[in-house]
């Protein structure tokens, strides 16, 4: 994807990263607040950990078309976080995520991405469901899965070792 523009929502542009944004990964997950829920020792990541991440949702895109992507507000081009499907290595099934600057969270901004994701997901027949999950002590991201009508499955040690609450969205069926 390379940087391109992928949609929009009411208030977002949802695009890929090129490798000169890596100082805006460093940043959002460079901030404690943000990395608590994101490694079982909650410590921000390093460069070296954001550049992986970087090449993986590029390389994830252009072959998959799924990945994390940037978030920026349109009304001023702020970046506001990320958001996106990656794979979840144990099972290979598309999983949603994100991650807001804390000066972005409570304003909806994570809800309308997921929204938008989930309907872009299907819409694009990227599948037939995906999974979500968050650390059970993080009930905010918790609550979004919930409103963009996500079910709750189970709660287990995940492959990075949080104990996460999992969901799943299904395709609706139309009868």
């Amino acid at each position: 994807m390379s940087g391109l523009e992928l949609f929009e929502t009411e208030r977002l542009v949802l695009s890929g990263w090129r490798m000169d944004q890596l100082d805006d990964l460093v940043a959002l997950h460079g901030s404690p607040n943000v990395a608590r829920y994101l490694t079982v020792s909650g410590a921000p990541w390093t460069r070296e950990q954001a550049e992986k991440s970087v090449a993986h949702w590029i390389d994830l895109f252009e072959t998959r078309q799924l990945g994390k992507l940037r978030l920026t507000r349109k009304s001023d081009g702020a970046f506001v976080g990320r958001a996106g499907f990656g794979i979840y290595p144990p099972t290979g099934e598309p999983e949603l995520g994100y991650a807001l600057f804390e000066g972005y969270h409570g304003a909806g901004y994570a809800k309308e991405a997921a929204l938008g994701l989930r309907d872009w997901f299907f819409a694009n027949n990227k599948g037939e469901h995906f999974i979500g999950m968050a650390d059970v002590r993080n009930a905010p991201s918790l609550a979004i899965l919930e409103k963009i009508g996500m079910e709750k499955t189970h709660v287990e040690v995940d492959h990075l070792g949080l104990t996460c609450q999992f969901h799943i969205y299904r395709l609706p069926v139309h009868v």
